[in-house]
Formats: structure tokens, C-alpha cells, sequence
């Protein structure tokens, strides 16, 4: 059986240097890439097909739950683990929303973030171990009991996608090089969205984000 093939992605060079040295010394686990920001996450996981992302959600760029959902859109067989000094249950439940297996804080002990990448490998959720276990359990009955979004459930993934860039403040430039497509692909579907969920313009699109609770706010502060 070969290593687990791993992606590193923070903005701090420091912590990227002790994390592969970490994990480089367990035989089963093989770094093949680092990035600093969420667009090199995206680029290197085209490039080293990583098996496990471990993802910092401070990077600077495009956020860390965004990071996520384009990084498995782009690799559906890769698994990320996020690290993190958050430790709101609302956060939580926000970064297992948009599809990593692995939470991590920042503090936690070097044993968890080699078990979280072997975790994800596996398929299987993961909760630093400073993080009460019961965590999982709530989200996962959360996602059962969830209601539909009235209006954002009728966008396209690909719209709620740009939905929630253009929240984040990218330009259609921007949004254009992170979903690799052209910057006239994402104007319609920006007027899409607009039309969809009947909003005036990008202020009226922010407001809608944050009350629904598509963005945190508490992410742009750290």
C-alpha cells in the first residue's frame, strides 16, 4: 500500500515547515505539496493530487470554507482537514458543512493531526481531541432536521458558488481565475442570482450572505 499522499496549504511558512516535518516521519504519510494561499491550494491540488488537504481557513484570498468546496469540486476523491484556532461549535458546523472531514485546532497535540489525516483517508470524520466528541454527532442530526434556504436552494451550485465569492468581495476577474471559467460565464450567472433571489445589487447580495449565514464575518477578523 502507498502513503498517503498529503497537501499542506497556510500562509505561515513556519507552520507549513513543522507540519511536513511532522508528518513526513510517519511512514505511511508522504507531503507532496504546499501552498500559501486558497487559489495555490486549488493549483497545487491539480498539480500533486494530494489524497488529504490539510487547510488553514485564515488564509488571505479566497476563504477557507469557499477553499474547501471549490478544492473537492476540483478533486471529489481528496479529503481535507482544516486547521484552525477556532473553536465555536458554529464554526465547526460550518467547515463540516462545506465538506471536510477534519477539524484540528491549532493547539491541539501533534498525535491529531497525523490521526486526522489517516482519518480522512479513511473517510471518517475527525474532532481535535480538545474539542468535545459530541460535536459531530449534533452536526450530523443538525443536517438531517436542516430546512431549505428559501431562495439560495434555488441557485445552481455553480451559482451559489459565485453567490458566495462575490460576498467575499472577489470581482468577476477574480471569481473568474478561481472557477476557471470566463469572466462573461460568471456575469450570467451573477444576474442569475440576482434575479433568483431578487436582489438589487452587491450591498443587498452581503447583507443576504450574512443573514443567511453564508459568510462569517468572524473569519475576515482573525
Amino acid at each position: 500500500m502507498g502513503k498517503i499522499r498529503v497537501l499542506i496549504a497556510d500562509d505561515h511558512s513556519v507552520v507549513r515547515e513543522g507540519i511536513r516535518e511532522i508528518l513526513n516521519k510517519e511512514p505511511d504519510i508522504e507531503v507532496v505539496g504546499e501552498a500559501a494561499d486558497g487559489l495555490e491550494a486549488l493549483e497545487m491540488v491539480r498539480a500533486a493530487k494530494p489524497q488529504v488537504v490539510l487547510l488553514d481557513i485564515g488564509m488571505p484570498g479566497i476563504s477557507g470554507l469557499e477553499a474547501v468546496s471549490l478544492i473537492l469540486e476540483t478533486s471529489p476523491e481528496c479529503s481535507v482537514v482544516v486547521l484552525t484556532m477556532h473553536s465555536k461549535e458554529s464554526m465547526i458546523h460550518r467547515v463540516l458543512d462545506s465538506g471536510a472531514l477534519g477539524y484540528v485546532l491549532k493547539a491541539s497535540p501533534v498525535s491529531d493531526v497525523i490521526e486526522a489525516v489517516r482519518a480522512a483517508n479513511r473517510g471518517e470524520y475527525f474532532l481535535s481531541s480538545k474539542i468535545k466528541a459530541e460535536v459531530v454527532g449534533a452536526y450530523i442530526d443538525s443536517r438531517r432536521e436542516k430546512p431549505p434556504v428559501k431562495g439560495y436552494d434555488l441557485l445552481s451550485e455553480r451559482e451559489q458558488q459565485i453567490f458566495r465569492l462575490v460576498a467575499e468581495g472577489n470581482s468577476t476577474n477574480q471569481i473568474a481565475e478561481i472557477l476557471s471559467v470566463s469572466p462573461k460565464t460568471v456575469e450570467k450567472h451573477r444576474t442569475n442570482i440576482m434575479k433568483k433571489m431578487g436582489l438589487k445589487d452587491r450591498l443587498d447580495l452581503v447583507k443576504m450572505a450574512i443573514r443567511l449565514g453564508i459568510i462569517d464575518t468572524e473569519l475576515w477578523e482573525q
